[in-house]
């Protein structure tokens, strides 16, 4: 579920609150717990689901003015994580469990003669289990080649 919160009319909030669930892990022997590669794989698959219905559901700036073949052209190959940053506060299963993300600001830069266009999007996240676990994180996500809205 993407929500929006609108704070003023500049400022609205972006967040989703997801069910998640990992059965066996992609690439290691089961660790018996949530890890760092599992939050970045969840975190990737919050951010698509968030950013594809703010565009569908024309929630905020910039995506309101993006179409859904802007975000799918742009999706695997225009955002790129700049800074990631987890903490692991409680240890989790990481076989079912919830997460959240909203998205915390976002910077938007015209391309000139000396620089392409950017957005920046920042975005915090958490995911916890019914055992108590708890990890939270703060991703930077650079999208390169964004669209020109109002094209």
């Amino acid at each position: 579920m993407v929500t929006a919160d609108r704070r003023s009319a500049e400022d609205t909030r972006i967040s989703t609150a997801c069910v998640l669930e990992i059965p066996e892990s992609c690439y290691i022997d089961d660790t018996g717990h949530f890890n760092s590669v599992e939050f970045n794989i969840c975190y990737n698959q919050m951010l698509y689901y968030t950013v594809a219905k703010a565009v569908r559901e024309r929630i905020a700036e910039p995506f309101s003015g993006w179409s859904e073949e802007d975000f799918w052209d742009r999706q695997l190959k225009d955002f790129l994580i700049t800074d990631f940053r987890s903490a692991f506060r409680s240890a989790m299963r990481g076989r079912r469990f919830e997460g959240e993300l909203e998205i915390t600001d976002v910077a938007q830069w015209e391309g000139s003669d000396i620089r392409d266009p950017l957005l920046v999007i920042r975005t915090a996240c958490r995911y916890w289990d019914e055992t108590g676990g708890d990890c939270r994180g703060e991703v930077t996500i650079a999208v390169t080649n964004p669209p020109t809205v109002g094209r």
